[in-house]
């Protein structure tokens, strides 16, 4: 049966505004137009995707996505990762906030956000990428460096502990490093014919991080709370801080553990 658009924003109860929007945006379309004078009728039958429409805005899910659900065989898988997506975004933003609590009251609550331990970290041989490189571009270096220390480890047995960053400079707006990407390799010197050191056995004071938590700008409230956890037990630095990545990255979710944010300490 046809209703018109008046009785149709009536029983759907969405406004005329909202009608004419949803029919330009393709969401929902009148089910006939009269050629001579535009009058607009919809179907009885689309109320229901009025309904879910108006629904799906109220999650303030942007036009776009409203319009793959709607358009979707299985509307519940579409919505289901829409929403995936925005608990990540919530998450990520909720330990934002968190930082920039720390940033605006001068450090308090690091204690509380995160709990600092200690470990023993024997002598390592690590194949090793190094590069000054700007915030901006980090992230994408780190990866593709990443690949290609742990291809060239497996000429010499393979990747024998977790790989390893280290930042021999800071990394922000004003500065670029250096950074160190480390893989160690079951050897006990290190091999001549490649990029490799001898990194020293040390004592570090870490915090260990959610996938989610390993983000720019909030990362550095990590590195605040070890930092001053090492000054207050009347500790020192004996090296460069640095990030132990010793789960699957890509396997995991913003929940999980991935890895460590590490001061070797003396």
């Amino acid at each position: 049966m046809l209703v018109t658009i008046g009785e149709f924003a009536r029983r759907s109860r969405l406004s005329l505004k909202a009608l004419r929007l949803y029919e330009r945006q393709g969401l929902l379309r009148p089910a006939e137009v009269d050629p001579f004078n535009g009058y607009r009728r919809y179907d009885v039958d689309q109320l229901a995707d009025a309904r879910l429409v108006a629904l799906l805005r109220r999650l303030d899910m942007p036009l776009a996505e409203v319009a793959a659900v709607m358009a979707a065989p299985d509307r519940a898988a579409v919505l289901a990762a829409y929403w995936a997506r925005v608990e990540r975004r919530f998450a990520v933003q909720r330990d934002l906030a968190a930082h920039l609590h720390v940033v605006l009251t001068g450090g308090k609550g690091l204690s509380e956000m995160y709990e600092v331990h200690v470990r023993d970290v024997p002598e390592q041989v690590v194949l090793t990428e190094q590069r000054h490189v700007a915030q901006l571009e980090l992230e994408e270096w780190m990866a593709a460096a990443m690949t290609r220390v742990e291809k060239a480890a497996g000429g010499f047995g393979g990747v024998s502990e977790a790989p390893f960053v280290i930042y021999h400079g800071e990394v922000n707006e004003d500065s670029d490093g250096p950074v160190e990407v480390c893989v160690p390799i079951a050897a006990e010197s290190a091999p001549p014919n490649a990029p490799a050191r001898v990194e020293p056995a040390h004592r570090e004071a870490y915090v260990r991080l959610k996938k989610r938590e390993v983000e720019y700008p909030q990362i550095l409230s990590a590195y605040d709370a070890v930092g001053r956890w090492v000054k207050e037990q009347g500790l020192a630095e004996a090296g460069a801080p640095r990030e132990v990545y010793w789960a699957d990255w890509d396997g995991a979710g913003p929940d999980d553990e991935v890895c460590d944010i590490a001061y070797p300490v003396k």
